[in-house]
């Protein structure tokens, strides 16, 4: 379902996908199944492969794992630091972020969610969700 918000002036219909459930392990998103990990952004998402970027739970969250949901209009994401909080998240990703105007939220992954599904309806959102530790 395609959510209305006003974006600089204008009217737009595109939300990102709704996480539906959320255990150890396992995202359900509407559109895209099932998943582990999991990037999203306004209108679309897909498997979020840490080998793409080379992620690790620490040094957490680059730069380089963010830059596609900017590209993808992202005015506001949600970072999840998985469900034990072992994923971190360096504050040079965030200030990468910030400098561009996007309004970032960094919170355990059922948080995260819960904050992610409430923004979409209202914002062009995007968002990275790590389903284990």
């Amino acid at each position: 379902m395609q959510g209305r918000y006003r974006h600089a002036g204008r009217l737009t219909c595109v939300t990102s996908p709704e996480i539906l459930a959320a255990s150890w392990g396992r995202l359900e998103v509407d559109g895209l199944g099932v998943v582990k990990d999991l990037k999203v952004w306004p209108g679309g998402g897909r498997q979020w492969d840490w080998t793409e970027t080379g992620t690790r739970h620490s040094p957490g969250i680059q730069t380089a794992d963010v830059e596609e949901l900017f590209a993808a209009g992202a005015v506001a994401v949600v970072l999840s630091q998985g469900m034990e909080k072992r994923l971190e998240v360096p504050q040079s990703t965030v200030d990468w972020l910030e400098a561009r105007g996007v309004t970032v939220h960094v919170a355990e992954t059922t948080e995260a969610i819960e904050l992610y599904n409430r923004l979409r309806e209202i914002t062009a959102v995007g968002g990275l969700f790590h389903s284990t530790c």
